[in-house]
């Protein structure tokens, strides 16, 4: 017969029969206690010495290398705040990040629209999410033959000091769907279609590319267990290298779909004794939430299944060949947040606060703020405001509003008012309404040069390079022409000195003639606006939970949640991409399928 556990002391407190004792070490034995109790059991722990020695040295190094450390005792829901420290070479601080913190969105390694140089120069720019099926349209993927200390720093060219890096399979905002991942394969998808992913595959990934944390991504339960089992044993050949264990930081998806007994099951599998066959290959660790020191939820999948569940699934309309993702199409609201918050609780009910939470793919500022309050998260990606700059949106808002908020826009015109009575959330820029608009981006917002003016007294600056553009350190001379006006003494500029903003008739321009440079400036003014509204969190957040709650109702009543600004500026940024020449290929292939329709024949 065939254990799952061997059968394991238990830790008494009270008299019980040893006709029940024997049937509770039998049952506990054949894993079937937690079926019956529905309760984990990892508390209750067998007394040997080997245990004990294993589960010391584990709780050891758990405390000296936490990924997050809480600003005071977490509870086990609601606003929290904390330092997120990244380690590398044993005990060596690299990065420190007050929490909720900001994890930014790429593709195909790179965030979208910036060149080295603008990520360097955006400094709100330090956590980066980077989806590795992007790369696996090669055997073996091109960052795994690049050698070094920090390979995919390298290939892309992030600083390794200064830049940490997440590696995930998949893109936690891609809709599109998917195969169905079989129970030793993942489905991903490539420039080249959908490619299976093995374990042993993705640790070779993980073992060459190095990257600071790693997420495991997988929907169903079992096969989640298995993958994250086999990920976090350690090879023969480095079994004895400590300080190569603890370099690996690995974020778990939390499996369960929508079904809250599905997601407190899979968490409860977390806290279970390993395995006796897996026990040595997975030491020091007891559990496997031992080795595990974060948990990702992807929002994008959840809130499509509540819809179908509610009977009103999410109408993705026409897609554009391929130019609108189906994310774009997704919308928050009180209801929706509600039920994600009660499934994101059961989820965490089990497991300790004291553990890193990822949010993946919010649609709105108003979602985080409520997941926020209603769970505690501490890291979120900013999908949704670079995505807005693909649609020429600068974001315009704050957190907590300003108690000033109407009369402190003197000069700079606020974002407008629906007939709802509540402010846009930014500018769509395509809108000829701002053909003669020379202010800066955001009202809100002061630019780094007027920084100081009564206008915006006590108000940070936005010290994006949109808005406090900085002259060069150097320059490129072309020509005498160049020289000349380098060197005109009516101009003086000095190098890094604080240059007028980029104002809304400028990138209305840009757009307009296709030029990248405007979503270069758009993504990293929409960065930075959304990591203000993460330091607002923390402010708010420092003043105590009630505080909190209340700027929440606030910012609420005074912003738009239904997006009818990002519904209008899609449409305009789709005519303007045609209009370059962008799915035309998608257009055309559409008009042969139509034209061929009752004359084609299958031979």
């Amino acid at each position: 017969m065939t254990f799952r556990r061997p059968p394991l002391e238990l830790e008494l407190v009270t008299f019980i029969p040893s006709s029940l004792l024997d049937f509770i070490s039998h049952a506990y034995a054949h894993g079937k206690l937690n079926r019956f109790l529905r309760v984990p059991l990892a508390r209750t722990v067998p007394c040997s010495p080997s245990y004990i020695a294993r589960r010391t040295r584990t709780s050891m190094a758990a405390r000296s290398h936490s990924l997050f450390t809480p600003s005071s005792p977490p509870p086990k829901f609601g606003p929290r705040t904390g330092t997120l420290t990244i380690r590398r070479d044993g005990q060596e601080v690299l990065h420190k990040t007050e929490t909720p913190a900001l994890l930014t969105a790429t593709s195909r390694g790179l965030v979208p629209h910036l060149s080295r140089d603008h990520v360097h120069r955006t400094r709100v720019i330090r956590h980066i999410q980077l989806p590795f099926e992007s790369f696996i349209d090669r055997n073996p993927p091109v960052p795994t033959l690049v050698d070094g200390p920090h390979p995919l720093h390298t290939f892309l060219g992030y600083s390794s000091d200064s830049h940490i890096l997440t590696m995930t399979l998949r893109d936690p905002s891609d809709g599109r769907k998917m195969p169905p991942n079989g129970n030793d394969f993942v489905a991903a998808h490539c420039t080249r279609g959908v490619r299976k992913v093995t374990t042993s595959s993705w640790n070779t990934f993980v073992e060459k590319c190095k990257p600071d944390i790693v997420k495991r991504l997988t929907k169903s339960i079992e096969r989640s267990i298995a993958w994250i089992t086999n990920l976090l044993k350690v090879p023969a050949a480095v079994h004895s290298d400590t300080a190569h264990r603890q370099s690996r930081h690995v974020f778990l998806q939390m499996a369960g779909g929508i079904n809250p007994e599905a997601r407190a099951e899979f968490a409860e599998r977390l806290t279970d004794p390993v395995d006796h066959k897996d026990a040595d290959a997975l030491a020091p660790y007891n559990t496997l939430d031992d080795g595990i020191s974060g948990y990702v939820i992807d929002l994008l999948p959840l809130r499509a299944a509540l819809a179908v569940e509610s009977r009103k699934p999410i109408d993705e309309g026409d897609l554009a060949g391929g130019l609108v993702r189906v994310s774009d199409r997704h919308r928050s609201s009180l209801d929706s947040s509600s039920r994600l918050a009660e499934l994101l609780q059961c989820s965490l009910q089990v497991l300790p606060e004291e553990k890193l939470r990822v949010l993946n793919s919010p649609v709105s500022p108003h979602e985080v703020l409520r997941l926020v309050r209603d769970v505690g998260v501490d890291l979120l990606d900013s999908f949704w405001a670079q995505r807005a700059a693909d649609m020429g949106i600068a974001l315009d808002f704050r957190f907590p509003v300003p108690d000033d908020l109407e009369s402190s826009h003197t000069t700079c015109k606020p974002p407008r008012k629906r007939v709802n009575g509540k402010s846009d959330l930014g500018h769509n820029l395509f809108d000829s309404s701002y053909v003669h608009d020379h202010t800066r981006l955001a009202s809100s917002f002061p630019d780094g040069l007027t920084a100081d003016k009564s206008e915006v007294h006590g108000h940070p600056a936005c010290d994006c390079e949109a808005c406090s553009p900085r002259a060069p350190s150097s320059r490129v001379l072309h020509s005498a022409v160049d020289v000349h006006a380098w060197q005109d003494s009516s101009c003086p500029t000095s190098p890094n000195a604080l240059q007028p903003p980029m104002t809304r008739s400028y990138v209305h321009h840009l757009l307009h003639t296709h030029e990248m440079s405007a979503h270069a400036l758009l993504a990293m003014h929409n960065v930075t606006v959304f990591s203000a509204f993460l330091d607002g969190i923390r402010a708010t957040i420092a003043r105590g939970p009630e505080e909190f709650a209340r700027e929440v109702c606030r910012f609420e009543e005074v912003y738009d949640e239904e997006l009818v600004l990002w519904s209008e500026a899609e449409v305009m940024w789709l005519q303007v991409e045609r209009a370059r020449g962008k799915g035309r290929l998608a257009r055309e292939k559409e008009k042969q399928v139509e034209s061929t329709i009752g004359t084609a024949v299958d031979l």
